[in-house]
């Protein structure tokens, strides 16, 4: 079934970037932006901005919804992905795939466990800068989508979305090893994110030699291990080639993480530094500097 349609779940930075580039490709009668009855009336009274254009979404109440999904990408923070999965469960069904741009490796397990893993997509949203504050969103590089399938995944899914990124000329690459890819960016997060956020800085403040950029590869130096207990090659040259493309962004730029921290924001804290020390527990491997991270990030 060609994929023709697409649902957005979760207005922030991504979510609104990708609203906007999907509406004005294909119209607003094949994106809907699924909400509930409050939040639209939220977004009436003050409309949401991409680089200062106020958007005209076809903004819906997922509970007044009956067609089905043909494409539901998941754009909220991972604390409300439960609540935003039953939210929409009852517009997926056999023909429905499903993405999350969410950070960290652990959305589309959710995912498959709700609705299962042949209509899950694995994706990295990756090389953007967007930000978001308030209503008004931001972006200068749109970057990329990387998708892939691991297993329990379909072929046949895939295609249907690269596909459709093909006819709207949305831009997507699809990794030789998928679950590589999503440790590699997970690597990239743990490190400038969490450095970022902790030291109130920006990117600037891990471009430069000093304890920051230190504190950073020490972090990813933690991802590697665990990760190759995980059976995941990661290696030195995964970090360094992150930390190079570290250095080329606008050094005044911040990471998500910390945004979320100067907007008093619950932090994804549990998907970088959470999810390593999990792992390393159970494998035996200490991860201090993540330990650190998740006692001081909130």
């Amino acid at each position: 079934m060609k994929i023709e349609a697409i649902d957005i779940v979760g207005l922030g930075a991504l979510g609104v970037m990708y609203a906007d580039f999907f509406t004005e490709k294909l119209g607003k009668d094949r994106v809907r932006v699924l909400a509930d009855g409050a939040r639209i009336r939220r977004y009436g009274e003050k409309p949401v901005t991409f680089n200062g254009k106020v958007c005209d979404f076809a903004y819906r109440d997922a509970a007044m919804e009956s067609r089905p999904a043909q494409l539901l990408l998941f754009a909220v923070k991972y604390g409300a992905l439960e609540a935003a999965m039953e939210e929409v469960a009852h517009l997926v069904d056999e023909h429905t795939v499903l993405l999350s741009v969410l950070n960290g490796i652990r959305s589309e397990e959710d995912l498959g466990r709700r609705f299962g893993p042949e209509k899950v997509v694995h994706c990295i949203a990756q090389k953007m800068d967007a930000l978001k504050q308030g209503n008004e969103a931001r972006c200068t590089n749109k970057g990329e989508l990387a998708v892939g399938i691991l297993d329990g995944g379909l072929a046949e899914n895939l295609e249907r979305v690269t596909s459709f990124f093909e006819e709207t000329g949305f831009a997507y690459t699809c990794p030789e090893d998928m679950r590589h890819a999503m440790w590699s960016k997970l690597l990239c997060n743990v490190g400038v994110n969490q450095t970022v956020a902790l030291c109130g800085g920006t990117y600037g403040s891990v471009q430069q030699e000093g304890e920051m950029r230190e504190l950073m590869k020490d972090a990813m130096h933690e991802v590697i291990l665990v990760a190759n207990r995980e059976g995941v090659a990661l290696t030195e040259a995964d970090l360094e080639q992150w930390v190079g493309i570290i250095d080329t962004l606008n050094p005044d730029g911040e990471p998500s993480m910390r945004q979320d921290t100067k907007a008093g924001r619950t932090t994804e804290i549990g998907l970088f530094a959470g999810t390593i020390c999990r792992l390393g527990r159970q494998h035996g491997i200490p991860t201090p500097v993540n330990d650190m991270f998740l006692e001081k990030i909130c």
